[in-house]
């Protein structure tokens, strides 16, 4: 190839890559104007259908009108981003092979012999014609760029008002201030001065020496179903299996598998009438929090745009004992985050263990109280950037309290010190946002905590945070959490798949992608598996293979997650209507009860008795 030939040659690429670059960049910068001028988390459609629904509850066919049309708001919205990073991608090899071609096509031209006079001012007029064309192409490039990123960065600007408050003090940038403001219930005791919590271990040993004299060893004879971990063994610290499940400590119970080891639990109640309610109690402030139970006392959390608050309830019979403010806080914004209406401020169910009770809300807050309603330690952990709102429970395990925290900025978990709220480990994981909450499970004799979210599903060493194993697995937005039993782990999401999991060799035995849960975690058990998805069916599976052993299809949202307990299955709808069968490999359905009101929550229970929390009230359901 000739000098002339090598000439042309670069020059037609150059121009080639020139318009690919050109179009590619038009392109990017017509789908930024076009999301920028779309809302993606809120439409005025979907506002309309769902106002209408609330005059016509009863209407299935706007229930289902609803949910398409959120898929479709949603597959649009993903579908952008992902033509948007993929434009980006694009334009960045079409500008490689611009300036590759322009290298090569001026270092050949450099090499030919210098024109004559008289042609020297029509070619600098070229020159000069071809240095703005490629100054205004460079542009327009450059503009496409800066608009890929603003775009694929759009929901960032959904928590736009909270970032200045985020950025003026964050654990990370100033260190935590543990502070102890004393507060008892508002009815007993004023507001007490704050002071600071000492930093030292040997109280907290002594507490744990006199919570071990003081357990009975009766209550290691528990009875437990047939793959519950074994109640005898201990838990550092001094709680033992056998305390957890006496007691109803983290969303779906102990371990939070939804396993429930209680007995002669109700089957039937109706709230309208009476029958089976031993109380209700109104709840001050609105939440999407499940209840948790210790002893004698059931504690849940409300919060509004001005208040966050912790309630602690007598769970005999449901008098409100006390109310802790998670108030002046430092590093927490001035204004809360933008959150959904089906999320709320204060969607993450509360932990609890034998010392103290601990709850986290939207804003990033996290707080602990003792049992008798003092505030043992805040912090803030940043607002977190979450376009519904934040919604991961948390879950307490060998003085640790274990916080998923995934947001749109990446992913993480935290395990903070019960008694001080510091910091003991922090672990990052290569994922996206997630709703899920993480659950325990004992693996080769060593706990972990299981975590899934999009990509990964993955578990980590409770008392270091290492990453012991992960698969890729999920997709989308991530809200249901695992479910665990026999050694294997079960993760699914609408829209991605049901896996089974081997944790050993982090390899997949089988799955499916028929029945797919939107919000409710799955249930594992004794050789079965339960999924149900947002619009209404209920599943089981053989949990070793994969088999459809029935399907129910009630017909109505299905957001909390199913239980078992007494050898029965509880499964809660939005409506408030409680179903139970038996749990067992048959469709066997035992009652549908009414609660009297709207519910998403799971339920807990105690002592043969149930808990829900209702939109309004928290009920206890007993014979």
């Amino acid at each position: 190839m000739n000098t002339t030939d090598k000439l042309k040659l670069s020059q037609n690429i150059a121009v080639i890559a020139g318009i690919f670059c050109l179009a590619v960049a038009m392109l990017l910068l017509l789908n930024f104007w076009q999301v920028s001028k779309t809302d993606p988390i809120e439409s005025k459609a979907l506002e309309a259908l769902v106002q209408r629904l609330k005059q016509e509850p009863n209407n299935e066919e706007l229930k289902v009108e609803i949910r398409n049309f959120d898929l479709l708001a949603r597959k649009a919205y993903f579908n952008s981003q992902w033509q948007v990073k993929t434009g980006a991608y694009l334009l960045l090899f079409g500008a490689i092979v611009l300036a590759f071609a322009l290298r090569i096509y001026y270092s050949v031209k450099s090499k030919i012999e210098e024109p004559d006079a008289k042609l020297e001012n029509e070619i600098a007029s070229r020159i000069l014609a071809q240095k703005g064309i490629m100054i205004v192409g460079a542009t327009v490039m450059i503009l496409a760029v800066l608009a890929s990123f603003a775009t694929v960065n759009h929901l960032n600007y959904y928590n736009a008002e909270t970032q200045t408050a985020e950025a003026v003090a964050t654990p990370e940038s100033e260190g935590i201030e543990i502070i102890e403001v004393g507060k008892v219930p508002k009815h007993e005791v004023d507001e007490q001065t704050q002071t600071a919590v000492p930093e030292t271990e040997k109280a907290e040993q002594l507490a744990e020496e006199n919570i071990q004299q003081k357990t009975k060893a009766a209550e290691t004879e528990k009875i437990v179903e047939k793959d519950e971990p074994v109640a005898k063994q201990s838990v550092p610290g001094g709680i033992r299996l056998a305390d957890l499940q006496k007691n109803h400590n983290s969303l779906r119970g102990p371990l939070a598998q939804g396993i429930i080891s209680h007995k002669n639990i109700p089957t039937t109640w109706n709230a309208a009438d009476g029958t089976n309610v031993l109380w209700k109690a109104a709840i001050p402030k609105h939440g999407f929090n499940s209840p948790v139970i210790w002893g004698d006392k059931i504690f849940i959390a409300g919060a509004d745009n001005t208040t966050r608050e912790v309630y602690c309830y007598n769970r005999n019979d449901g008098k409100l004992l006390w109310t802790g403010d998670a108030d002046n806080i430092p590093g927490s914004p001035a204004s809360p985050p933008k959150v959904t209406e089906d999320t709320g401020l204060a969607a993450p169910t509360l932990t609890v263990d034998n010392k103290g009770v601990y709850a986290i809300f939207a804003t990033g807050d996290i707080v602990g109280f003792d049992m008798n309603g003092k505030r043992l330690w805040a912090r803030n952990l940043g607002v977190p950037d979450n376009h519904y709102g934040h919604s991961s429970s948390l879950i307490t395990w060998a003085n640790k309290v274990l916080v998923q925290y995934d947001t749109n900025r990446g992913g993480k978990i935290l395990a903070l010190n019960t008694a001080t709220g510091e910091t003991v480990w922090e672990t990052v994981r290569q994922s996206k946002i997630s709703w899920a909450s993480p659950i325990l499970a004992e693996i080769d004799g060593k706990y972990q905590v299981i975590l899934t979210a999009d990509p990964i599903v993955a578990g980590y060493d409770v008392e270091t945070g290492e990453e012991l194993w992960k698969v890729e697995c999920m997709m989308g937005e991530v809200g249901p959490s695992v479910a665990y039993s026999d050694g294997v782990v079960f993760a699914a999401n609408e829209y991605a798949r049901l896996v089974a999991i081997n944790p050993k060799d982090a390899s997949i035995i089988w799955e499916n992608d028929d029945y797919l849960p939107e919000a409710a975690s799955p249930l594992a058990h004794n050789g079965l598996l339960i999924i149900a998805t947002s619009y209404g069916v209920i599943v089981c599976y053989d949990a070793k293979t994969g088999e459809q052993y029935w399907e129910d299809d009630v017909g109505t949202t299905l957001y909390a997650s199913p239980v078992v307990a007494d050898g029965k299955l509880f499964m809660m709808d939005n409506d408030g209507v409680m179903r139970i069968y038996e749990f067992s490999k048959e469709l066997k359905k035992i009652s549908e009860n009414e609660l009297g009101e709207t519910a998403g929550t799971t339920p807990a229970f105690s002592d043969g008795r149930i808990y829900i929390r209702g939109e309004n009230n928290l009920y206890c359901i007993g014979k």
